[in-house]
């Protein structure tokens, strides 16, 4: 009996003792779980929240785990091991938030992803500590400050393009041994390219372009044989294109040494890269003639040579925008990829202007015909011959379309013009308006009468009545492929009135003729006024004003039109003032109105170089932040006393732009320099600063980092000039 009782007085002992452990353990092991809780909700006070964003769900009263929570997830021991949040819905402004310290309490972080959220500040020095860190994407951000000295050691991936950082690129970064990606475009660092970058013998992705990078290419990078992306461009390198170095990343298929300053011929060893799908060596000073392999390429390989000074005929002139159709913007859904394995490839690329197809006149033989006059090899033959068949087959097309057109009776031809001028309703200018009015008071459409001219045709003043004065702008095209679609589309554009919009009045659509009846303003274009403004006092209030004005009229168009209308071409020859330097907006939606036309002699993207948007260029595709870049340049030209690809930049290169210079100012502290002479000394120096900035903010590369336009409303109508 004693013996039974301390047999059941030593089991309910360890009983009890090993009840005792499991909870100490598991208090123990639930004081990190509230750490990471605590550091989550920490966060979320830092991060900005709008309503239906992802740290408003971070809630401790939901009675939901953190575990649980939007974009957290934990291990198995309810560690908190990736905190990904997308980005903001429609792109963040700068100044939304920042980034907490408490973030580096979640010890066992290793993705740590927040996109285009509009923080400010700098990265705090802890984050750096975490040592599991693998992924760290804080791209498209506000973030400022240099980059540490060193960082975590287990980095697969780090992106923080599309900030503010300066300073150098860190030679740390060649201790990241685990580095997959390594993206910094559209920064404003500078010093050179460390050579320990060589050191990354894993990576695969190199994105440092849209920074101030001088030097060259360091001689290391030959030993990163991974790569299949390098993207250099738009920074301040020189020299020679190192080929002995890019000859050795044999797995290479993306290479862009654009919008620099790099001098001399162009290597042969390039055209030896089998893999290489894209190669841009636009912007540069390269002269000689093109290398006969790398014309070779072209089959398989996009080309991009444009604003270079290479001998030898060049012809054939394509849009860059043609040429491009097959890469795709990381991050735009829209974007369809042929080929889903580039997609590591191809993020924001810098534009360029329209390149040039190589032909078999330019493969490559000096200009002073001291070729070698070898036989032809069978990639030259094929060509030629494919060159003789496509001319033969333009030849009996031309000849088929003229011989037709003879037989063709003229009465026929002209039986299908219609004489009628449509008037939307509610517009009375006082006139009557019909054809023969429109033709008489224009002259026939006389060059005299002509007030401007662009893409999409000739703009004449015509006084329909004395002293009744309106606008006609004859369209370039033909005949008309859905002649009623066209008009359902004119009248449109008709039913979409706004203050600072051009008033379309009417409009006549036939097989010969074809123009649109707007009101006439007599102030002339906003790129006069530029121009001019030298010679009138030009003041912060009426800047501020045509800066407003341009807003408030692309923010109408973006957001309460139906359907809504984007403009793809907003420059300051298309923006219109009155006699009281009121700005209108013109040519609004005329883009798409024509794409279809059947002469119609511009390509798909509708835009003029130095103000379309990067990724426009690229893909063709457009939307609404591609004007909000657009009038991100149109704003630093009214404040400035540059153009946008002003000739004084030619110092920096051919990629240098007002943008580039606007950032190389403010990262010297400069910024008084920007501006029009005395309207800094006359002027809030907070609110011109801002404006700057905000023109900046609006041509990022990083598409959800700009802001929209109602935004860009909202921010102008807060730094409202006194006495407004």
């Amino acid at each position: 009996m004693a013996s039974h009782r301390r047999s059941t007085l030593r089991y309910t002992t360890t009983s009890t003792i090993f009840i005792l452990h499991l909870l100490a353990t598991a208090a123990s092991s639930s004081v990190p779980q509230e750490q990471d809780k605590t550091a989550l909700l920490q966060l979320k006070n830092g991060l900005s929240s709008g309503s239906g964003d992802v740290p408003g769900h971070w809630s401790p009263e939901s009675g939901v785990q953190h575990c649980y929570w939007k974009a957290v997830r934990c291990d198995s021991r309810s560690r908190v091991v990736s905190l990904s949040i997308p980005s903001r819905p429609g792109g963040a402004l700068a100044g939304e938030g920042e980034l907490s310290p408490a973030v580096a309490r979640l010890t066992e972080l290793k993705v740590l992803s927040l996109p285009s959220r509009g923080i400010r500040g700098e990265i705090p020095g802890e984050v750096w500590s975490l040592q599991h860190l693998e992924v760290l994407n804080l791209a498209g951000n506000s973030l400022r400050g240099s980059l540490p000295a060193t960082f975590p050691g287990g980095l697969r991936s780090l992106d923080l393009s599309g900030n503010h950082f300066s300073g150098r690129i860190p030679p740390g970064i060649g201790d990241c041994a685990a580095l997959r990606r390594l993206r910094m475009s559209s920064n404003s660092l500078d010093g050179f390219i460390p050579p320990q970058i060589g050191k990354l013998a894993k990576l695969r992705v190199l994105e440092l372009s849209g920074n101030r990078l001088a030097g060259g290419v360091p001689r290391e990078l030959r030993h990163c044989r991974s790569l299949v992306k390098v993207d250099l461009s738009r920074n301040l390198l020189y020299g020679r294109v190192p080929s002995t170095i890019l000859g050795e990343l044999k797995s290479l298929r993306f290479l862009s040494l654009a919008g620099n300053n790099f001098s001399g011929e162009i290597p042969s060893g390039l055209g030896q890269l089998s893999t290489l799908r894209f190669l841009n060596l636009s912007s540069n000073s390269l002269s000689g003639v093109v290398p006969i392999d790398l014309v070779a390429l072209r089959n398989h390989t996009i080309l991009l040579l444009a604003n270079n000074l290479l001998s030898g005929e060049i012809s054939a002139t394509m849009s860059s925008l043609e040429v491009v159709s097959v890469p795709s913007v990381a991050g735009d859904s829209s974007v369809v990829n042929p080929h889903p394995q580039l997609n590591e490839l191809f993020t924001v690329i810098p534009q360029f202007r329209s390149s040039r197809v190589l032909t078999e006149a330019n493969r490559g033989t000096p200009p002073d015909g001291s070729g070698s006059g070898g036989h032809l090899r069978t990639v030259e033959i094929v060509a030629v011959a494919t060159a003789s068949a496509v001319i033969v087959v333009l030849l009996l097309v031309a000849i088929i379309y003229l011989c037709t057109r003879r037989w063709t009776p003229r009465s026929a031809r002209r039986s299908g013009i219609k004489r009628e001028v449509k008037v939307f309703h509610g517009l009375d200018i006082g006139a009557s308006l019909t054809y023969e009015a429109v033709v008489r008071a224009t002259g026939n459409f006389n060059a005299s009468n002509c007030i401007g001219s662009g893409g999409f045709g000739a703009t004449y003043r015509a006084e329909i009545a004395p002293g009744n004065l309106v606008a006609i702008k004859r369209l370039s095209i033909g005949k008309q492929h859905g002649a009623k679609q066209f008009q359902a589309e004119v009248e449109t554009l008709g039913r979409c009135r706004h203050p600072n919009l051009v008033t379309l009045i009417g409009f006549h659509i036939s097989d010969q003729e074809t123009f649109l009846i707007y009101n006439y303003l007599p102030g002339g274009n906003l790129e006069r006024f530029i121009q001019e403004r030298t010679r009138r006092q030009i003041g912060w209030r009426m800047l501020h004003k045509i800066a407003l004005d341009i807003a408030r009229a692309l923010a109408f168009m973006h957001d309460e039109c139906s359907p809504r209308i984007l403009h793809r071409d907003v420059k300051p020859s298309n923006i219109l003032l009155d006699n009281d330097f009121n700005a209108y907006l013109s040519d609004f939606g005329l883009a798409k109105l024509l794409r279809n036309s059947e002469t119609h002699a511009t390509t798909n993207v509708a835009g003029t170089f130095g103000y379309v948007a990067p990724e426009y260029a690229m893909t063709c595709r457009v939307s609404d932040k591609a004007d909000v870049y657009s009038y991100g340049v149109v704003l630093l030209e009214l404040i400035s006393d540059k153009k946008a690809l002003d000739p004084s930049f030619s110092p920096y290169g051919n990629g240098f732009n007002i943008i580039n210079w606007a950032n190389k100012l403010m990262q010297r502290g400069r910024v008084r320099e920007f501006f029009i002479e005395g309207l800094w000394d006359k002027s809030p120096h907070d609110d011109l600063v801002e404006i700057m900035n905000l023109g900046v903010m609006c041509t990022s590369d990083v598409l959800t980092s700009r802001p929209t336009m109602k935004h860009v409303v909202r921010r102008l109508r807060e730094i409202r000039p006194p006495s407004y």
